[in-house]
Formats: C-alpha cells, sequence, structure tokens
C-alpha cells in the first residue's frame, strides 16, 4: 500500500508542475518551472520532501524523444526506415541535422530537469533552515545532484561541450562558459564525492520513502559511468566494486522477465524510471510511450492490444554476433524476429540453417507480422500482451525502463580491471562469469578486454546507447562503419541544435 500512495504522491505532483508550466518547451520559458514555489511556507518543513519528489517525477515523465536519440548510433540497433522521421533514420547513418526537431527537443528537456533540479535545491536548501532533521536535507540534496548528474553525462554524450548551469535561474544559461566533454565528466564525478556521505546505503527498492530512488549504490554507479569516460579505470574499480561488495545487488535469474513487469523495483536495478497504471484497466496511467519501440505489425496473443511505430530494431550484425556465440536466452530476450528478418539472416549461407527456436512467435505467444519499416523489434522494450493489465491496450503500458543495473556495474568492473585497476571485489573472471552463467554461457578464465567488451555488447545491446559510447571512448570505431554506414571521428557528437545556437552566443564559438 506505501508503495502505491507513494507513487500517486509523484502522479499527483507530475500533473500539477504540467498544468503549471504547459506543453511548451521554449528554453526562454523555463523560469515557469519555478513559479509553483511562490508562497512556499518553508517553515513547514513536512513539505521539504516535495522538491525531491518533482526532481523523481521528471525522471519519469521523461520525454519519449530522449531515449532513442543518446541510444540509435551503436551497432547493435538500427533506425527503422520509411515513415516521418527521416532525420532520425539519417542520425543512426552518422548524416546530422541540426534542424532536426528531436536534437532541439532532447537538447531542452534535459536543460529544463537540470534546471529544475538546481531550483529543488534552492527550496531544499530553504527548508533546512527551519527543519530539525537537517541531515535529511543534505540526504535529499544529495539525490538531486545524482539525478543531475546523471542528466549532465546524457547530454555531454550526445553532444561533448555543453554548459553547466549550476543557478536555478534558467537565463543564466545564456552566459554559462562552455566544458569540455572531460571537464563535464570531472564535474559529475565531484558533484557525486559532495553527495555520497549523506545518501542511503540501500538498495533503490528496499527503501520505504521513496521505493526505487537514489541510494549510495546509485551514485557509485553513475560515478562509475563518468570516470568510465575519463578512462580514470581505477576509479572505475573503486566504485564498482564498492557496489559489489556492498554485497545487496544479485542478478535476476530470469532474463526475459526482468524486462517485464517482474523487472519493476527488482534487486539487480540501481536506477529505473517507474510506471503504473496503479492496477486498474481504466482511469490514470503514468507509461513511458513504448509504441516507439514496437513493431507497426503483429497478432497479439490478447486480441486489442496495440501494436508500434517500428522506428527502433536490433541489427543484423548484432544478431549474427549472438548466434556465433551460441546465445540463446539474451538473443530471445532482446529480439522479436518477422519472417522478413529470418529470410534476411538466411540469405547469409552461413546463418541458412538458424536455431528452430528462433520464430516470428516471441516466447509470450505474440506474433511479429511482417512490416515494411523494420525486420526485428527491440525485446527489451516489449511487454507481452498478457500481461497488460486487463482494459489496457497501449504498446509496453505498465513496464518500467530501467536506467542502470548490477549486470553493467559487474561489467565495468572487468573492464576496469582488464585496463590495469586494481580491484578488491574479485577478479575480472568472476565479474564476468557471473553474467556470462545468468545467459546460460559457460565461465572462462583469464578475461581480456576484447572478451568484457564483448560481453558488455551482448548483454547491454539496445540499452543507452552503450555500445556506440564504448566503442568511441575505446578508439574501436571500425565497429561502427557496418551495415553500409561509414563512422568519422568528427560524427562523435551532434550538432548542437540550430535553435540553441540561435539562442547561446557561446555555442556559435564551438
Amino acid at each position: 500500500m506505501k508503495r502505491k500512495s507513494i507513487f500517486i504522491q509523484f502522479a499527483i505532483l507530475a500533473i500539477s508542475l504540467l498544468v503549471a508550466s504547459g506543453c511548451e518547451k521554449k528554453l526562454d520559458e523555463l523560469a515557469e518551472n519555478q513559479t509553483y514555489t511562490s508562497g512556499t511556507d518553508y517553515t513547514k518543513t513536512s513539505d521539504m520532501i516535495k522538491p525531491l519528489i518533482g526532481i523523481y517525477v521528471k525522471l519519469s515523465a521523461t520525454e519519449w524523444e530522449n531515449y532513442p536519440l543518446i541510444s540509435v548510433r551503436g551497432d547493435d540497433v538500427n533506425a527503422g526506415g520509411l515513415g516521418d522521421q527521416q532525420d532520425f533514420s539519417e542520425t543512426d547513418k552518422f548524416k546530422y541535422n541540426k534542424d532536426y526537431w528531436m536534437y532541439n527537443s532532447v537538447w531542452q528537456n534535459h536543460y529544463i530537469k537540470i534546471t529544475n533540479s538546481n531550483s529543488a535545491i534552492e527550496q531544499i536548501l530553504k527548508y533546512k533552515e527551519f527543519a530539525s532533521n537537517k541531515a535529511l536535507a543534505d540526504q535529499y540534496i544529495a539525490e538531486v545532484k545524482v539525478l543531475r548528474g546523471y542528466w549532465l553525462l546524457q547530454l555531454s554524450r550526445i553532444w561533448g561541450a555543453i554548459p553547466i548551469p549550476m543557478d536555478p535561474d534558467p537565463t543564466t544559461l545564456y552566459v554559462a562558459p562552455l566544458s569540455t566533454k572531460d571537464e563535464v565528466m570531472q564535474h559529475i564525478s565531484d558533484q557525486i564525492d559532495e553527495a555520497l556521505p549523506f545518501l542511503v546505503d540501500l538498495r533503490p527498492n528496499e527503501r520505504t520513502d521513496i521505493p526505487g530512488g537514489v541510494t549510495k549504490h546509485t551514485a557509485l554507479a553513475v560515478k562509475a559511468l563518468v570516470n568510465l569516460e575519463l578512462k580514470n579505470y581505477q576509479k572505475v574499480a573503486d566504485a564498482t566494486g564498492e557496489i559489489i561488495k556492498s554485497s545487496k545487488f544479485t542478478l535476476e535469474p530470469d532474463f526475459y522477465n526482468l524486462f517485464k513487469i517482474k523487472g519493476k523495483l527488482n534487486n539487480e536495478n540501481l536506477l529505473e524510471m517507474q510506471y503504473s497504471d496503479l492496477g486498474s484497466g481504466t482511469g490514470d496511467n503514468y507509461s513511458y510511450l513504448y509504441a516507439f519501440f514496437g513493431p507497426e505489425g503483429w497478432t497479439p496473443k490478447v486480441a486489442g492490444a496495440g501494436g508500434g511505430w517500428g522506428f527502433f530494431e536490433p541489427s543484423i550484425k548484432y544478431i549474427k554476433f549472438m548466434l556465433n556465440r551460441g546465445e540463446v536466452t539474451r538473443l530471445q530476450t532482446s529480439v522479436l524476429f518477422t519472417d522478413r528478418g529470418i529470410a534476411e539472416i538466411k540469405k547469409d549461407p552461413a546463418y541458412l540453417n538458424l536455431p528452430s527456436w528462433i520464430s516470428k512467435t516471441t516466447p509470450s505467444g505474440d506474433v511479429l507480422n511482417d512490416y515494411a519499416r523494420a525486420m526485428f523489434a527491440s525485446g527489451k522494450h516489449y511487454l507481452p500482451s498478457e500481461l497488460l493489465t486487463p482494459g489496457r491496450t497501449d504498446y509496453g503500458t505498465n513496464q518500467n525502463m530501467i536506467c542502470i543495473r548490477y549486470a553493467e556495474v559487474l561489467l565495468m568492473y572487468a573492464e576496469a580491471l582488464t585496463q590495469n585497476a586494481s580491484g578488491s571485489a574479485g577478479s575480472a573472471d568472476d565479474a564476468v562469469n557471473a553474467v556470462r552463467n545468468r545467459a546460460g554461457l559457460s565461465s572462462i578464465s583469464g578475461v581480456t578486454n576484447a572478451q568484457v567488451m564483448d560481453e558488455k555488447f551482448a548483454e547491454l545491446a539496445m540499452e543507452w546507447g552503450t555500445r556506440f559510447y564504448d566503442m568511441v571512448r575505446l578508439g574501436k570505431t571500425e565497429e561502427l562503419s557496418y551495415e553500409g554506414r561509414s563512422f568519422a571521428t568528427d560524427k562523435t557528437f551532434l550538432p548542437y541544435p540550430q535553435a540553441q545556437v540561435d539562442l547561446l552566443p557561446i555555442l556559435k564559438q564551438n
């Protein structure tokens, strides 16, 4: 009951914020996001949690276009062809249009969240003046810093050098200097170090005040991610090693259902966006728009369940890579097949005889029909129709979106050790084999960096652009030139959105 009441609290505040700010996302209207604080009674310290809840609302109410743009450029995933998002498909091919609406939207979406975070910190500090439990205020501020750092990480991965606004006044973005990508990552790492002493030493799903909220281990995972970008492998090993040694996290044995309802607030998850239809087939429904990932054509096991748009598909390169490894569990989970896709794979004589389990029918009994936009769909963004709450028909609705999970922590730890860092939480073999064994693969010994990266490819495909950012960071960009694509290092970052260049003088100078 408590978990539901907390979610309803999130939802009510989300609605109030949306009403207050309207639907426009113009940069010069960011100040609207502060107006709900007018007249706040900061002596009512029981309300101190509200600014924090507002930031969690921003996490879960993320706009649908953010994930696809962050994720589409790796050799694990293709943008579905045809349709009205040609520039999205072109981005996947490293042909960038600075006027594309999605670039500008993702930029604005993240900076709104960052500016809201700055405002939330300011509000919590005002409550802190009157609070008897000042340590709780420090904890809330620390949680906001971690989420703000996570959003800055995504922005800088996409665009490299960016401004870092630290003031709740959104107009300060107009005068903030550009920080290089390395400076952004170091800033985030430093902010995490500031936050760590104040965060609770729990799994996110152990929290009863905000189930699934940020903890010490979430912060350590974000610190590992940014130091991976900096190639500071010892800090990666230290941060991930601390998570591993806590013994609080375990790999979900059922990989297939980790990405379904069973995966909600799982012991494997360190950060996730939470959604709910509140257990009802009608009424309020708080959901991510999973239709972007779903197949245009299917025959669901539960008649009437809606399909998707077909704009996001696993690559044939990834599928062949998995077949060569003898993967079953992870391939069957990650890829939904159509007959047309199966026929396309078989055009290569080396794959003429595919395993019998490869079928247009999913393990849950939904059938993918051929459709023009793509040959495959992402199984990691698929909710079987039989798991929809009766009365709900939107594709994937009621499914959480996992941002960081323990398998990635284990593989970052192994990667750091194979880059000559020292570890205190076991060997690289131990970490890699835990992930492999969960997938039904045998253990290996003497793990190399190349083997770790292969394991990350197999395990984390279609998740948050991990493969693209890994290959760029390691200088293995030849992997990104596949299926007719040609990657060059000057395509590492997207061009700044023209609408932002027109607004922010500092971008014109870069």
